[in-house]
């Protein structure tokens, strides 16, 4: 029974954009298909997967990415393995340090530190040179691979250490050099916090000893703005890495979830990223991953056995777990304060990202034309096929109101009029830091099949400040029962299930509340064959789930389904006669699944282990068809019962996307590194493989 339910759930396997060049279409069992590799437009020019394939002769752009993080080591525990698959793909990677991470400026174990007198240059040297040993481990498997090390003035008016890998100069690392706040949750105005709300108007430098630079400055919350929109416009990223600005509180203290440097250096961040696309026109489009922090150590691990290792490795490495004064620094070659413990509060064994999961955000219409919405350069981007063998057009940027900026993660649903309506959180900065809100905005396309989407909607938020629960809401979920009721569902600041439901007149109601408990990450949300709304929503123990009792009639309670805990995020899609969740199991970052259906209350079975991949991140399925981000980074996908899953080099952010296409194709999309749409499709068949990745539009230059 499970192996042949397994069948009928996945199959597939993905090849590299690159070698797909003149290449033919490998599907079985559908041949009207394979006419993509051949038909021509108007103009003579092949289109379909085959034509649009990257041309060897032609310089590979690997994309360039741009981390910035508040503190030595946030990128290594919260953004890895990402960095690590980045460096080895051979990606530009270059790595912004905000503050100099001082603390207390003790360097040393729990065991020393009563006896170790503070020295706060010194403490940020040693932090300086942990990273630089880890980074060079990751990028040449030397810690003391050498690096020069220059002085660069800021656009801010002040000073930044620009360290290059000598072996690897793609490899950068930025140290900016602020204060620190020194507390994860205390009111600290010498701090990035306090600098936001305007309790300080500077914040002062922490230049670490030893740094080339040596003259010390003090930045404004505007200099601090254009310091990153200027090293924004030095690198050009394709791809920006950053923490997350809304980590939300703890119900039981109200203290922060997250170290407050982290999530205002990372509004710092928003703000900048917005400047910088708004000003900067000779740039390359951008995408943005956010990334969970220190609440990633309350969470089921993500990440499997092997991962967890090699990222506990590069921790080892910037700790200085051996002491050998390998770098000749007094100030010592690492950071002795994690030396006890490198995995931290199990960060090594987990990664999240905390926005950018959903997997709906490509879809198709009645006449087999795709859709694939993402967020670029702040704003919603849209690419469109024309039916089965039309051209690709985008992507082509929807712009929205002014002083905000769409959050990663979108989400489509098809109204009962063939309309495609597409829901994502935005955020709004104003001169007050008051200002600072998220909220719930869709689009809904002018008429089926038109290019046109009409004016931003704003639902609001189910959150009454910043303030409150530093506007923690999930992106939405979105379903159409079998009515044609259109809900949207959220998971707010205090971890219960929020919901807002249009009426047959196109009014909302409000922001209704669902229950449940220790809720975390983003909820999913879709119909069964009754035409029943199912939510469903992980906790740190299981999954939490809701139902209508029939269509058109209010959500049902929050229903217990015993579910083991998922490691994030979750993915729901209609599937036979219900609701198919798929999910990763903690651990291992295998894929399990189940069937949900709602009939006389919501009801679960079948719970599968489906084995093969281990990865971690967002899963797709359609039709025949499971993908999502394999060990390694790349793209991995099922070819089914007794064959083994398969991997892509295509190197991407965030989560993948497919969907039927008719009743006989399915698609597959990615956003990869470079800032390019991705896509593929097979024939929904046992024996079909996926055609070869075809990169939509020109490469990414200016936009």
């Amino acid at each position: 029974m499970a192996r042949r339910r397994r069948g009928r759930v996945v199959k597939a396997v993905g090849f590299c954009a690159a070698a797909a060049a003149g290449g033919m279409l490998l599907l079985r069992g559908n041949e009207a298909v394979e006419a993509l590799a051949h038909h021509t437009a108007g103009d003579g020019k092949a289109v379909g997967a085959a034509s649009a394939a990257v041309d060897p002769a032609a310089p590979a752009d690997p994309g360039r990415v741009l981390q910035i993080v508040a503190h030595p080591d946030d990128d290594l525990y919260f953004m890895n393995p990402d960095l690590r698959y980045s460096i080895a793909a051979g990606h530009p990677v270059t790595s912004v340090y905000l503050t100099s991470g001082e603390a207390d400026g003790i360097n040393a174990d729990d065991a020393q530190v009563a006896t170790t007198p503070p020295d706060k240059p010194a403490y940020a040297e040693a932090r300086q040179n942990g990273i630089r040993a880890a980074y060079a481990k990751m990028a040449t498997g030397d810690r003391d691979s050498p690096w020069r090390r220059t002085v660069v003035p800021t656009a801010g008016g002040g000073h930044a250490e620009v360290d290059v890998l000598t072996a690897k100069p793609q490899v950068n690392l930025v140290w900016l050099q602020m204060r620190e706040a020194g507390n994860v949750w205390a009111d600290r105005p010498d701090s990035l916090h306090g600098l936001w709300d305007g309790k300080v108007p500077r914040l002062e430098s922490m230049i670490a000893s030893g740094s080339p630079v040596k003259q010390q400055f003090t930045y404004t919350k505007d200099q601090v703005v254009r310091t990153l929109v200027g090293l924004l416009t030095r690198y050009g990223p394709t791809t920006v890495r950053s923490q997350d600005p809304t980590p939300g509180r703890f119900p039981a203290n109200r203290h922060y979830t997250d170290h407050q440097d982290h999530f205002y250096g990372a509004r710092f961040v928003q703000v900048a990223l917005g400047a910088y696309a708004k000003e900067v026109k000779d740039r390359p489009h951008f995408s943005v991953q956010n990334y969970l922090g220190y609440f990633n150590g309350s969470l089921p691990s993500a990440l499997g056995p092997d991962e967890a290792r090699a990222k506990l490795d590069i921790l080892d490495t910037y700790a200085w777990t051996d002491r050998l004064n390998h770098c000749g620094s007094a100030a010592g070659c690492g950071d002795l304060k994690v030396a006890g413990h490198p995995s931290g509060n199990h960060w090594t064994s987990s990664i999240n990202y905390a926005r950018g999961t959903a997997t709906s955000w490509l879809t198709s219409d009645k006449e087999h034309g795709l859709w694939a919405f993402k967020v670029l350069d702040g704003q919603l981007a849209l690419w469109h096929r024309d039916g089965l063998l039309g051209a690709w057009s985008g992507p082509r940027l929807l712009p929205g109101a002014a002083g905000t900026i769409m959050d990663q993660g979108i989400s489509t649903v098809t109204l009962g009029d063939g309309r495609i309506a597409a829901f994502g959180t935005r955020t709004s900065f104003g001169a007050r830091p008051a200002d600072y809100r998220r909220e719930i905005v869709y689009t809904v396309q002018r008429a089926p099949g038109a290019q046109e989407f009409g004016e931003w909607t704003a639902l609001g938020t189910p959150e009454t400040s910043d303030e409150n629960w530093t506007s923690d809401i999930s992106a939405p979920a979105v379903a159409v029962d079998g009515s044609g009721q259109l809900a949207v569902y959220v998971r707010d600041g205090a971890y219960t299930l929020r919901g807002r439901v249009q009426s047959p007149t196109g009014t909302w109601g409000p922001w209704d509340s669902y229950g449940g408990s220790d809720l975390h990450g983003s909820p999913v949300a879709a119909t069964d064959a009754g035409g029943r709304r199912i939510v469903l929503a992980a906790t740190t123990k299981s999954v939490l789930g809701w139902a209508q009792p029939k269509a058109g009639a209010p959500l049902g309670p929050a229903t217990a389904t015993g579910l083991p805990a998922p490691a994030l995020p979750i993915t729901a899609q209609s599937r036979e006669e219900g609701v198919r969740l798929w999910f990763r199991k903690p651990d291992s970052g295998g894929v399990g699944t189940a069937l949900f259906t709602g009939e006389g209350g919501l009801k679960v079975s079948g719970l599968t282990d489906l084995a093969g991949l281990s990865g971690f991140g967002s899963v797709t399925a359609s039709g025949h068809l499971l993908a999502g981000r394999a060990a390694g980074g790349q793209l991995g996908s099922d070819l089914g019962p007794g064959r083994p899953w398969a991997t892509s080099p295509l190197m991407f952010v965030g989560a993948p996307s497919s969907t039927m296409n008719g009743r006989s194709t399915v698609d597959l999309a990615v956003m990869g590194l470079d800032g390019r749409l991705y896509v593929t499709s097979s024939a929904d068949d046992p024996n079909a493989h996926l055609a070869p990745w075809q990169p939509v539009g020109p490469p990414n230059g200016s936009p």
